[in-house]
């Protein structure tokens, strides 16, 4: 039988691991293997928007490793759908490795968020604040 305890607590590598995701969205629009390697001005939406859900998975990462709150999993899950939702909205689709960049970071973004949630669901406040780091 196999043991399922390894998910049911919140432990600090998922942290880390999003903070890592958030450094990875920043960077995400210089990745390798991009169609257009040219910054310009149809380009500084996509990276401005890149730019600021990378900070921001991060910013909440760096939070949820100090001080936890179920807060912070919910604002991580819509930060990674709508990195997901980004290029059907800013039009930027037609850059295929940028759309699958961030379907993929999106993606793991909401996978570990909802982990976390899941995770931190049934503790109480006290037993968030005493979260070890």
């Amino acid at each position: 039988m196999s043991d399922f305890r390894f998910f049911k607590l919140h432990r600090p590598w998922e942290d880390w691991f999003g903070m890592l995701l958030g450094v990875l969205i920043m960077v995400s629009p210089w990745f390798p293997l991009q169609a257009s390697d040219i910054v310009d001005v149809e380009r500084s939406h996509l990276i401005l928007n890149s730019f600021v859900v990378g900070m921001l998975v991060l910013g909440i990462a760096q939070l949820e490793y100090v001080a936890l709150h179920r807060w912070e999993e919910v604002a991580s899950i819509l930060l990674g759908l709508w990195l997901i939702a980004s290029p059907f909205i800013f039009g930027y689709a037609g850059d295929q490795m940028l759309q699958v960049w961030h379907a993929i970071l999106g993606t793991l973004v909401t996978i570990v968020a909802a982990l976390q949630l899941w995770q931190d669901w049934n503790m109480s406040e006290e037993d968030l604040a005493k979260h070890p780091q």
